[in-house]
């Protein structure tokens, strides 16, 4: 796993770590993720839970720790989390200090059954997070349908959102949603200041991208490493 800081910008600090996967030598994700198939869905999510609890554990992490999961690899929360819950109990990491995001990488064909999946998880203290959203699969459909934590705007709503004014008014509408529904918004990918500027004068406190921090393999950022812009 590899770990990228999500920042509280208020706070100029460091809010949670996200568990990126990995090759065994730093291979990017898109190669690991190419060899998921349906047969082995289930083992690779599991397999990368695990992982990520008991790597972020062993790196002394002391924020909050999101952690991917496939909606589509579940057959049954109780039995799903089993392997998560034995985890964290083995390495003492608190389990409200865990945001389980879910990832739309295909379409979700079961919402009643995710709606589940939800409401167990948070049954047991964690919070859950739409990723992407926005995007192909993650849009206001999911924001009706499912009680989210959390959701985060995807790449594709923040990136050059300064520049084009269409994409701005309808970000920010998303946001203004958010906000109402008090549900916590994380800003994906910010790359630029004046990216920045236009998230929080909107509000957004959280945001995560190369602007602040890169994911780390084998070690955590601190506050310290974090490259706040300058200015107001």
């Amino acid at each position: 796993m590899a770990f990228q800081p999500i920042i509280d910008v208020k706070l100029k600090r460091i809010y949670a770590y996200e568990a990126l996967v990995r090759g065994p030598e730093g291979q990017p994700a898109s190669t690991i993720l190419s060899e998921v198939t349906a047969e082995n869905r289930y083992a690779f999510d599991q397999a990368c839970r695990v992982k990520a609890i008991e790597q972020a554990a062993a790196l002394g992490l002391d924020r909050r720790l999101s952690i991917n999961f496939m909606p589509n690899a579940v057959y049954d929360p109780k039995a799903c989390i089993r392997a998560t819950l034995a985890a964290a109990t083995r390495v003492q990491f608190l389990l409200d200090q865990i945001t389980f995001e879910i990832t739309e990488d295909e379409r979700i064909t079961d919402t009643a059954h995710l709606s589940g999946i939800i409401s167990e998880y948070r049954r047991h203290g964690f919070r859950v997070a739409l990723d992407d959203f926005g995007s192909e699969y993650a849009g206001l459909n999911s924001l009706i349908a499912l009680t989210a934590d959390i959701i985060k705007l995807d790449i594709g709503l923040v990136r050059d959102i300064d520049r084009n004014e269409r994409q701005r008014i309808i970000t920010l509408g998303m946001i203004d949603v958010c906000q109402r529904l008090d549900i916590d918004v994380v800003a994906e990918g910010v790359e630029r200041r004046e990216e920045l500027d236009v998230l929080t004068g909107a509000g957004v406190k959280y945001v995560q991208g190369y602007l602040f921090a890169r994911p780390t393999l084998n070690r955590l950022l601190k506050d310290e490493d974090i490259a706040f812009p300058k200015g107001p």
